[in-house]
């Protein structure tokens, strides 16, 4: 498939249609390479991905489960669970998340934070030119300290979300997309 109908074919594809395989780590090593080529002012490289398999994704819906509680104390034990079994619809789970690098001269947490997800795109394009479906998911987890602690982030660094990744157990629907001239102004 050439570059442009890869990437006019990729769409997200629910976690809950996600089975295995995966990419192997092996073949997760090639896949990110082309994260690796991302826009990066500075050549900061401030990207960085933590690869969640098997029962560690028990443990990423812990760590959910534990931050929803903290977040609302007034959660109730159907929300708890729903948020616990997030990481476990997906085979694989990726956490993506910028390194930031403060009070850079030149390079504002903004263009560190935008770098991240130029590099998670290359990704998802990668993934889906290899076959395979992903879905990247943010919501209230990428932005709460007790998620970002335990996964091993600094408080100064920003969670940008989870890739999950699979391979679709049936089609989904092609999503229709806007007209492009709708986003185009000319000055």
């Amino acid at each position: 498939m050439d570059a442009i109908e890869c990437m006019l074919g990729r769409q997200s594809t629910p976690a809950a249609l996600l089975v295995e395989p995966t990419p192997s780590d092996d073949q997760m090593l090639i896949l990110l390479q082309t994260a690796m080529r991302a826009p990066d002012h500075g050549a900061l490289r401030p990207w960085r991905f933590l690869s969640i398999r098997g029962d560690r994704r028990y443990a990423l819906g812990d760590i959910f489960a534990n931050a929803l509680a903290l977040r609302d104390p007034k959660v109730g034990a159907d929300d708890i669970e729903k948020a616990r079994g997030k990481p476990v619809r997906a085979p694989l789970v990726l956490a993506v998340w910028t390194e930031v690098v403060e009070d850079h001269p030149k390079v504002p947490v903004i263009e560190q934070v935008v770098a991240t997800g130029a590099a998670a795109q290359n990704l998802l394009n990668a993934l889906h030119a290899e076959g395979y479906q992903a879905i990247w998911v943010t919501g209230p987890p990428c932005y709460d300290e007790n998620v970002k602690g335990p996964l091993g982030l600094a408080p100064k660094d920003k969670l940008v979300g989870f890739i999950h990744i699979g391979t679709a157990n049936k089609a989904t629907p092609i999503k229709e997309r806007p007209d492009p001239a709708a986003y185009l102004q000319t000055w």
